[in-house]
């Protein structure tokens, strides 16, 4: 009779990078991509992204020329977030121009859904007060943030003036 042996449970990245180690840098350069924002900080991260991750060399993009001009002053700061987040397997930062990928950025919807609130929507009124508000800013960013914090406000107003009977049924 044969004895099985059994093994301890292992992680399924552990064993591909085993069999494949250049995949070890590419899921360390994914992993950045997901938590740049977390690296960098709300502001900085609104305007650049990581590329890619190359010898342990991070190219990070930047939209513009001034937040270029930023990300190179604060890339010392940035390596060392870096390292202290991710080790030492990443030695040197490089700035460039160029596109950023916009995550979860589609186009801002003027009469949308509240999360959980199933078909609620504005009035015309309400849409109308929305957009004038958000009319006057300059900053198309700042327009949809102050648009959907409007909306979910609306949204909530009216749900809370109707009463539990408006909630639907407890749990």
């Amino acid at each position: 009779m044969t004895l099985l042996r059994r093994s301890a449970p292992q992680r399924v990245g552990d064993l591909l990078t085993r069999a494949l180690p250049a995949l070890v840098e590419r899921m360390l350069e994914e992993t950045i991509r997901r938590e740049w924002a977390l690296v960098a900080g709300p502001e900085l991260s609104r305007r650049s992204r990581p590329a890619r991750l190359d010898r342990g060399v991070l190219e990070v993009r930047a939209d513009n020329s001034p937040w270029l001009t930023e990300l190179t002053l604060r890339s010392g700061e940035l390596l060392a977030a870096l390292e202290a987040r991710y080790g030492t397997r990443i030695t040197s930062l490089r700035c460039a121009l160029g596109p950023v990928a916009r995550e979860n950025r589609g186009p801002a919807r003027r009469t949308g859904r509240a999360p959980g609130s199933g078909e609620l929507r504005l009035s015309a009124e309400e849409a109308r007060e929305v957009e004038t508000a958000v009319a006057t800013l300059p900053d198309p960013d700042l327009a949809a943030a102050l648009r959907r914090l409007m909306t979910k406000d609306c949204l909530a107003r009216r749900q809370r003036a109707a009463g539990p009977a408006a909630e639907g049924p407890s749990a």
